[in-house]
C-alpha cells in the first residue's frame, strides 16, 4: 500500500481541485480528505452510503449539581475560568486538567468525553472516501487527520486496494505534519505569487524533514511567468522535480460551480491534458518507490 498526499503551503492554490483530478484518473485507490478544518473534496466526488462516527479526543469536567454543596472550591482552583457561579462548565474553557475533580471534597466531579468532530466513510463513483470535519472551536486537528489516515488504511486493506490519495491540509502546521509523515510521496501545489513562493519553501522544508519525496505543480503558471521561472529555478537548486504547470482557465471555476471535477468537465482542453500528464508522472514515480 502506498500513500500519496497533495499539499500546499497556503489555501486557494488549487490543491483540492488537483486531488479530485487524481481521484478521477487513479485506479485501485482510496481517497482520504485530511483537510479536516475545510473538508471540501466530497463536494466534487458525490459521496453516498455514509457511515459516520464521532471523534472524541478530549475530556471536560462535569459537575453533579444536584449533589453539590456550593463550597466554591472548584471555582477557586480553576485557572481557566471554566466554571460559572451556578457550577456549569464551559467546554470551550475547560482544559480537562482534573484539578477540580481532585479538589472536590465529595467527589461529584467527573471527566467525560466530548465530541470534537465527526469522521465518515462513504462510497463515490471514483472509489471509497474517508473524510472528517473538526468541530467548532475544537482543537488538535492533527489527531483527527491521523484518524482519517488510519481508517483509509483499514479500508484499503479490506478492499485490497494499493493506493491512498490524500487531500492534505493547507499550510505547514501540526495537521500538515500528521498528513505528511510516513507517506511515500507528496505533491506540492503552488502558484506564481510571492506568497506562493514563500509558502512553497516552507512546505518543502516540511517534506524534507520527514524525508518524503516531493514533486511540485505550479497552478495558473501563465498568470506570472517571471514568478513561475523563479519557482522552477528554486526547485532545480533543491533538486525537486516540477511535475507540471497548469494553465489558467476560467472553465475551472465553472466546473467547480457545477460541482464537477475540472479534468472531466473540460474534456480535451489544456487543463485536462496537463493534469493527465501530471498524474501519469506522479504514478510513474510512485511505482518506482519500494
Amino acid at each position: 500500500m502506498k500513500e500519496l498526499v497533495v499539499v500546499s503551503g497556503k489555501g486557494g492554490t488549487g490543491k483540492t481541485t488537483l486531488t479530485a483530478g487524481f481521484a478521477a484518473l487513479a485506479q485501485n485507490k482510496v481517497m482520504a480528505d485530511c483537510n479536516v478544518e475545510a473538508a471540501d473534496l466530497r463536494f466534487l466526488l458525490n459521496p453516498t452510503n455514509f457511515k459516520t462516527e464521532s471523534f472524541v479526543n478530549r475530556r471536560i469536567a462535569v459537575i453533579d449539581r444536584e449533589r453539590c454543596l456550593d463550597c466554591r472550591i472548584c471555582l477557586d482552583v480553576c485557572r481557566f475560568d471554566a466554571i460559572s457561579e451556578d457550577y456549569r462548565v464551559n467546554p470551550l474553557n475547560c482544559e480537562g486538567c482534573r484539578f477540580c475533580a481532585r479538589m472536590c471534597p465529595i467527589e461529584i466531579i467527573r471527566l467525560a468525553g466530548q465530541e470534537n468532530g465527526q469522521w465518515h466513510r462513504a462510497d463515490t463513483p471514483f472509489g471509497p472516501l474517508v473524510f472528517a470535519q473538526l468541530g467548532v472551536a475544537a482543537e488538535n486537528p492533527g489527531q483527527l487527520v491521523a484518524l482519517v489516515r488510519r481508517e483509509a488504511q483499514k479500508l484499503a486493506k479490506e478492499k485490497n486496494l494499493n493506493y491512498i490519495v490524500i487531500d492534505g491540509p493547507a499550510g505547514a502546521g501540526g495537521s500538515a505534519n500528521s498528513a505528511v509523515t510516513g507517506v511515500q510521496m507528496a505533491v506540492i501545489v503552488t502558484e506564481p505569487t510571492l506568497s506562493g513562493i514563500h509558502e512553497l519553501k516552507r512546505i518543502l522544508k516540511l517534506t524534507g524533514r520527514f524525508r518524503v519525496p516531493a514533486l511540485v505543480v505550479v497552478n495558473k503558471f501563465d498568470l506570472n511567468i517571471e514568478n513561475t521561472r523563479i519557482i522552477e529555478a528554486y526547485c532545480r537548486e533543491q533538486e525537486i522535480e516540477v511535475a507540471g504547470k497548469i494553465p489558467y482557465d476560467p472553465g475551472v471555476i465553472k466546473a467547480l460551480q457545477a460541482g464537477e471535477i475540472p479534468v472531466r468537465y473540460l474534456g480535451e482542453g489544456k487543463v485536462s491534458k496537463t493534469v493527465v500528464k501530471i498524474w501519469n508522472r506522479v504514478y510513474e514515480r510512485l511505482r518506482e518507490i519500494e
